[in-house]
């Protein structure tokens, strides 16, 4: 399976790991919770996923690269304590815990989360001292006297043979206590999560010409090659902070992330000419409504080139997207939580969730005076309450940022939040309630037009991409490739979903249906 794949099969197993009886105890009884075992190639993101898998699952993530250790840190080390048998003392040896479990105990002491996972990587390639713990570790759960503790799921990962010759083949009796899951490179689950994480344009579009290029490990007598897409991800941010200091990126760049010489080369010539392009034809004038005045070299042009000016007009609208939806969710949390403070009945940290933006909810922030009035001995004033939960957001933004305990975007629309509200505090300092619930509304209301001006100017924008593909290409391939890229697209989706679009709208019905586009598009990339 590919790796979008198995991340949800991972999913799957710790829920069905966690669910308990009526009783309270596991459906699946804890010495029957199989290990998962992860086995793929090198670079494809076993790892990332398992990131991913506890921010969503809201658990903790202790990791560990298993080759990095030795025997005394994997089981404890020996201690000579005194015991009674028979009547008699007698010296015996015992073991320290673990540091990988005590570890997990730390993990559980500092998050206050029982549940989580044990991540350890190259598994199958531990040194020969450390095999026979290995083993103990899989069929048991324990590591030298010390077991994981209950919660705490297993999840392994090691290479195949062929990608790494200090690979140990597991016996049967092992391998029938492991749930394993087999893992392939895939370029369209990397694309997803590409689109997800804004992985640049430019290698976006260079793997939609050289599909090839994506995943390749060579070791010959010219020794070690290989590009993963790790590397790809990599360097995608490399490029992003490179841009914005101004610094070239070329050869000598790109074969530090893809460590094989042809294709570091063909890929920089390619980014070259992806910002040639950008340049020659204003990329950022078409946003704007204009069309540039070479026509007839853009109808004539080469498909990739014509592919290239695609990509760079989706790049550019997927970052205005992603900015949307950031601004969208931090304006649904301001909203509940001030909606909440004026009420005097503030959410409990941690629901990260909040309803869509309501009609008229400016008009509902500062007109429940009665309310308040009911909660007055709660809490005494607007000012108070709003401080009270700008210290709580801050706690839990400090105990969750960094642990895998809520995602990347999550942790920014918190850190905004407590931002925004922070701003807020200052302006009602020393305010008198009635007061300071107006002034609530009119800022509300100030920050929901500056949203509301940004997602009308990202339509604007959506809308000249689809009058320039019109006006240049008309409804041909190249209309059909850029309605593809925001199908597939996560946040494109999302905006048009939640703003509308009349263009995408009519384009997709004189269009093809969408089983069908997809079957051109694939014979368009593969001329």
């Amino acid at each position: 399976m590919n790796i979008k794949e198995a991340k949800q099969e991972i999913i799957n197993t710790i829920k069905a790991y966690r669910k308990k009886d009526e009783m309270g105890n596991y459906l699946i009884p804890v010495q029957k919770q199989r290990p998962i075992l992860l086995i793929g190639p090198p670079g494809i993101g076993k790892t990332a996923i398992m990131e991913q898998v506890a921010e969503e699952l809201s658990v903790n993530l202790v990791s560990y690269t298993i080759t990095h250790h030795t025997r005394q840190s994997a089981i404890g080390l020996p201690f000579i304590s005194k015991k009674e048998y028979g009547g008699k003392e007698t010296s015996v040896t015992e073991y320290t815990m673990s540091e990988i479990i005590a570890s997990v105990y730390d993990r559980i002491n500092q998050t206050g989360v029982k549940e989580g996972i044990l991540f350890l990587d190259e598994i199958n390639c531990v040194s020969e001292t450390l095999v026979p713990t290995m083993l103990q570790f899989l069929q048991y759960k324990t590591f030298g006297a010390h077991q994981v503790p209950e919660g705490f799921i297993i999840v392994t990962a090691g290479n195949p043979p062929q990608y790494n010759k200090a690979v140990r083949d597991f016996d049967i009796v092992t391998l029938d206590r492991v749930k394993r899951i087999d893992i392939e490179e895939d370029l369209e689950a990397f694309k997803e999560y590409a689109d997800v994480n804004g992985v640049h344009g430019s290698i976006l579009a260079y793997l939609d010409i050289h599909k090839d290029n994506f995943y390749s490990i060579k070791n010959d007598i010219q020794g070690k090659r290989f590009v993963t897409a790790r590397g790809w991800e990599d360097l995608s941010q490399l490029i992003r902070a490179y841009e914005k200091l101004g610094i070239e990126v070329d050869e000598k760049v790109t074969i530090q992330y893809l460590q094989e010489p042809e294709i570091a080369r063909d890929f920089a010539m390619y980014y070259a000419l992806y910002h040639k392009y950008e340049d020659l034809y204003n990329i950022g004038e078409i946003l704007k409504g204009s069309i540039p005045a070479e026509r007839d070299k853009l109808r004539k042009a080469p498909f990739d080139e014509k592919l290239s000016i695609i990509n760079l007009l989706i790049d550019r609208l997927n970052q205005e997207f992603s900015s949307y939806d950031r601004e969208l969710n931090v304006q649904k949390q301001v909203q509940k939580e001030i909606l909440a403070i004026v009420k005097g009945n503030a959410p409990q940290s941690g629901d990260g969730k909040a309803a869509g933006i309501r009609e008229n909810s400016s008009d509902s922030i500062g007109n429940n005076s009665s309310v308040a009035e009911e909660n007055k001995d709660a809490v005494s004033c607007v000012y108070e309450r709003l401080s009270k939960r700008v210290s709580e957001l801050m706690e839990e933004y400090d105990h969750k940022a960094g642990e895998h305990l809520m995602n990347k975007s999550s942790e920014i629309v918190l850190k905004k939040t407590i931002s925004a509200l922070e701003e807020l505090e200052a302006q009602i300092n020393g305010i008198q309630d009635e007061d300071a619930k107006k002034q609530i509304k009119v800022w509300f209301q100030g920050r929901e037009k500056d949203r509301r001006g940004n997602a009308h100017t990202t339509g604007k924008h959506l809308s000249n991409c689809f009058t320039f593909l019109q006006k240049i290409y008309g409804e041909e391939q190249e209309m059909v490739l850029f309605l593809t890229r925001l199908d597939a697209g996560h946040y494109s989706l999302n905006f048009i979903q939640n703003e509308g679009s009349e263009e995408y709208y009519k384009y997709n019905q004189l269009l093809l249906l969408r089983d069908r586009r997809r079957e051109i598009v694939e014979q368009i990339l593969e001329v």
